[in-house]
């Protein structure tokens, strides 16, 4: 089992076509077609865990209210264990990425969330919740999107907890120093630049020094840094690895980053090198940025992509 830790969001999805501009200002107006809501946020590693048929268990918060309850009765779709998720009754709602798509474009994006941090009792449940199944995990995911679930205080107390097992980071800045003694991080160049102090230059000598020094400063095992269009690079203790991208099509890159940490952990959990899970993440992502809106990839499209890829 790998236990996925963070904030938990509800991405809903509202989907039409445009034809006109509005009458009463310069914005278009959107028909719409459907509105479908997906696990968003930390829970979105939760959906791509599942297209591996990885089992899972997530921990995080969700409001006393309609979107909570959905996501409680969606993990139990995906057969994960939601016993994790704490529902909060203090004005605490669950967070809502809303976005408006037409002709495969997102035109707006508006958001209801919650961004303080937890309270020391909630952080209290949580950590003892995580303890009663950190036994039996193969590995945890630290899904941080700095909305307040991943506290200083907890992240100071988890992460020496659990050394012994695979533990991943997708990080955010915010919180570089509390990620010390975990076994890995997937950052994005921007966070990566960010988070070691130095310009965000997609040049290969750069992004290898941005990885040493990160490596060095948190104690890590390997690191994966996602570059965009220019695929991924991975320190995996002794030497850089640069991997180009296998992405064909990008039409969404949403949670592609959810895709990759959750893809490389599974890969690593099931015995695969740093190297090798690095490779399978990218084909990975590959196919996510592909679809529209937060996306998974299962081992079929992985291995398709992967076969039909020039890298």
């Amino acid at each position: 089992m790998i236990l996925v830790i963070g904030d938990i969001i509800v991405d809903e999805f509202i989907w039409g076509d445009v034809t006109r501009i509005s009458p009463e200002a310069p914005v278009p107006v959107v028909n719409v077609g459907k509105v479908d809501r997906r696990l968003g946020g930390s829970a979105n590693v939760i959906r791509n865990l599942h297209a591996l048929d990885a089992p899972s268990a997530m921990f995080g918060v969700v409001g006393d209210d309609e979107p909570g309850a959905w996501v409680h009765h969606r993990l139990g779709e995906l057969s994960s264990d939601d016993s994790g998720v704490l529902t909060k009754t203090n004005n605490r709602p669950t967070a809502i990425k809303t976005r408006v798509i037409a002709q495969h474009q997102q035109i707006v994006r508006y958001d209801h969330e919650w961004n303080s941090n937890i309270d020391a009792v909630t952080q209290n449940w949580l950590l003892d919740a995580i303890r009663s199944k950190a036994e039996h995990a193969s590995a945890i995911i630290i899904s941080d999107y700095a909305k307040g679930v991943l506290t200083p205080e907890l992240l100071r107390k988890l992460i020496p907890e659990l050394q012994g097992k695979i533990i991943g980071v997708d990080p955010k800045p915010l919180n570089t120093a509390y990620y010390q003694g975990a076994t890995f991080i997937t950052p994005n160049l921007l966070e990566a630049s960010q988070m070691a102090g130095m310009d965000n230059i997609n040049d290969d000598k750069h992004v290898e020094n941005m990885a040493k020094h990160l490596h060095q400063e948190l104690g890590l095992a390997y690191i994966l840094i996602t570059r965009s269009e220019r695929g991924m690079t991975l320190f995996d203790g002794k030497q850089c690895h640069h991997i180009p991208t296998a992405a064909r099509d990008v039409f969404d890159v949403t949670g592609a980053g959810d895709t990759v940490i959750a893809v490389f952990t599974a890969s690593l959990a099931r015995g695969k090198s740093p190297l090798e899970a690095a490779k399978i993440a990218n084909f990975a992502a590959g196919v996510v940025v592909g679809k529209v809106g937060t996306a998974t990839a299962d081992w079929q499209e992985i291995e398709t992509m992967a076969n039909t890829s020039h890298v």
